[in-house]
């Protein structure tokens, strides 16, 4: 077949930049258009050094629909909607958006969660996908299988650290390197904006809500996500790895470990690694991603490979360093 034509609206952010890279080397996709208002007519390699000598492609003012199989929308929150409402996008062009715009189910929202470890079935025959948050992700690989075999006895109390690429490119206090190296924060306590996807995904596989308190923190590293939830449960360690051997056994980038994980597994991978371990009555399950990577960029070139009927780990198969 031909290669997918790619366009990226909003090509100048880091989840933007991770994606081009990605795309750059995919073997049945081409990036034709990355838009930038900001950038345009630059050089993408300006913006995303990362990316000297890889490409010549300059950011482009306006899409070009009539070029374009796959749209990918990497603007900020609230932005989504606005474009879509204000822009007749034709109705072949497919549709991957990485806000958080219309992850929620909710009248007249037609976009898939895109979450393949959940939704696989339902991403390869959608139209529009609506990518999950990075600690969404993070979170949700870790709880899935034990939602959907009924052994969550209590409340979830899960404790997530994050990455700076995690608040994205635009500067803020707590993303300066002075305030970051060396320190660390609690935010968003409870009240994180990823706790309503992460609560719809989990009654769809158990039937029924779940309690989750989470705490975010800030992490003084640049990229990835390393999440602990626990809950009290009745079965034994053998049994919770069975159900979540079982659980992941057909999906490509997430994997049951028998050993602690750390960030330096995942980082620069599109892979999920999920740890559990059994303390008394309760199931500690420790998950960890990259968070622009399989919690962003790489996900959704997961949605996109899986929306195509390409190989699911097409233009995906990232190696991590242990250095």
């Amino acid at each position: 077949m031909s290669k997918l034509r790619v366009g990226v609206y909003g090509a100048a952010g880091y989840t933007a930049g991770e994606l081009i890279r990605i795309l750059l080397n995919h073997p049945n996709a081409e990036v034709v258009c990355a838009q930038s208002s900001s950038q345009a007519g630059q050089k993408i390699s300006s913006t995303h050094t990362d990316l000297i000598g890889d490409t010549e492609l300059l950011f482009d003012a306006e899409l070009d629909f009539d070029q374009i199989d796959v749209l990918f929308l990497c603007k900020g929150h609230g932005e989504s909607r606005t474009f879509l409402a204000d822009t007749k996008v034709p109705s072949e062009v497919r549709i991957i958006d990485l806000s958080n715009d219309f992850r929620l189910k909710a009248p007249g929202n037609d976009f898939i969660y895109g979450l393949p470890e959940l939704n696989h079935e339902a991403i390869k025959s959608a139209r529009k996908v609506a990518n999950p948050g990075c600690f969404a992700t993070c979170i949700q690989v870790g709880l899935l299988p034990a939602a959907r075999a009924g052994i969550i006895k209590s409340e979830i109390h899960t404790t997530g650290i994050t990455g700076s690429t995690g608040a994205g490119q635009s500067l803020s206090t707590t993303s300066h390197f002075s305030w970051r190296e060396g320190n660390m924060s609690v935010y968003k306590a409870f009240t994180h904006q990823h706790l309503s996807e992460i609560g719809e995904s989990l009654t769809q596989e158990s039937g029924e809500e779940q309690v989750i308190n989470f705490v975010p923190f800030r992490g003084n590293f640049t990229r990835g996500i390393i999440v602990t939830s626990y809950f009290e449960s009745e079965i034994s360690q053998k049994q919770a790895y069975d159900i979540y051997r079982d659980y992941y056994k057909d999906h490509s980038f997430t994997h049951v470990v028998d050993q602690n994980p750390d960030l330096k597994m995942v980082v620069n991978t599109n892979k999920a690694l999920v740890y559990v371990q059994k303390e008394g009555n309760k199931l500690l399950v420790i998950s960890i991603i990259d968070n622009l990577l399989k919690g962003a960029s790489g996900q959704a070139v997961q949605n996109m490979n899986l929306m195509f009927g390409l190989e699911e780990s097409a233009g995906l198969k990232l190696k991590a360093s242990n250095f």
